[in-house]
């Protein structure tokens, strides 16, 4: 089993920066990708950014390329999201998320075993 706690969001204006951290907990063995998604209220839950465990493969989201940046500190068991730019429209909860599957895709949530509990991030214009 794996526990993920999200970190880090909180309330900027329109162009600030935030940091997002997602610590990890539990048995991690045989998780390949991990990523990072939000939900805005009556949205759809959608793929934000994701990367290997252990490696340096990522993908994004066309919306937040250029703006969002994910990395992984593997002693630390934590993933990140820098967060730059941001927009009003990014406005949402943002949740980690962890996923056996290799290659799991942004747009398939079903593919994605384990979830945190979210941290909220408003951008005001």
């Amino acid at each position: 089993q794996v526990q993920l706690v999200e970190s880090g969001g909180g309330s900027v204006q329109a162009g600030g920066s935030l940091r997002l951290s997602c610590a990890v907990f539990g048995y991690t063995d045989g998780i390949n990708y991990m990523g990072w998604f939000r939900q805005a209220p009556g949205k759809e839950r959608e793929g934000v950014a994701a990367i290997v465990t252990g490696g340096e493969i990522t993908d994004y989201a066309d919306s937040v390329k250029g703006r969002f940046t994910i990395s992984q500190d593997t002693v630390k068991y934590t993933m990140y999201l820098q967060m730059n730019s941001l927009k009003p429209e990014d406005t949402a909860m943002y949740y980690c998320a962890a996923a056996y599957r290799y290659g799991a895709s942004l747009s398939r949530v079903g593919e994605w075993n384990y979830w945190g509990q979210g941290t909220q991030v408003t951008v005001s214009s």
